[in-house]
């Protein structure tokens, strides 16, 4: 069985604005989409850079995030400290284990799932895998897709600080783990959008090679 020919091989280029599909003039500068007038692009130039050192300075960020306390109680008889996982404790311990299990999932586990789902596509991009094109590419869609969705701890913790303001009674305060929580979410993000997909299809097919 031959393998399909790539719209790359075809001398064809998608705007990644409009999705338009254009057959460029010249190759050596594809110019700007006929539609929206967004520049084009054969491949993102440096993605697979960009997206490591976004991912590996997530990675980094993603240790204080679960290490150091999120949120502060102040009362008159002190003063307590949460990180995420003393949370979802709690959470638990109180009989709120549906709210526990939604914090772990959203707050420790996808983050961690998206550093290494990220990290595979990375990994098989620079290898040249050829298997399973089709799931690595729904896996991107998925890691896309969730990132808006990461936001939940420092949303809780915003919400939690507004409403509980009784000095001199009690008082809560954010901590410095919804910073590097934060940058953990922006980061991937980031290192999300800096990956180009296109580069999964190319495996194989000698871009780097050929357009270099």
């Amino acid at each position: 069985m031959t393998a399909a020919t790539s719209a790359a091989q075809a001398g064809l280029v998608a705007c990644e604005t409009c999705r338009l599909l254009s057959r460029p003039a010249r190759a050596a500068d594809p110019g700007h989409c006929a539609r929206c007038g967004a520049r084009l692009e054969w491949r993102r130039p440096h993605s697979v850079q960009y997206a490591w050192a976004l991912l590996i300075a997530a990675a980094i960020c993603y240790i204080p995030a679960n290490l150091l306390p999120v949120l502060r109680t102040n009362t008159l008889t002190g003063s307590d400290t949460d990180t995420i996982m003393s949370g979802v404790v709690f959470l638990y311990t109180s009989g709120s284990w549906p709210l526990a299990l939604i914090v772990l999932v959203a707050s420790v586990m996808i983050p961690l799932g998206k550093l290494v789902a990220l990290a595979y596509l990375l990994i098989s991009v620079q290898r040249g895998s050829d298997a399973s094109l089709r799931d690595r590419t729904r896996l991107y869609r998925m890691i896309e897709f969730i990132g808006r969705w990461s936001m939940l701890d420092v949303f809780v913790d915003t919400f939690t600080v507004a409403l509980v303001q009784l000095d001199p009674l009690m008082s809560v305060q954010p901590g410095p783990g919804v910073v590097f929580f934060m940058a953990v979410v922006v980061l991937t993000m980031l290192a999300v959008a800096a990956f180009d997909p296109r580069l999964i299809w190319d495996a194989g097919r000698g871009w780097e090679d050929q357009h270099a």
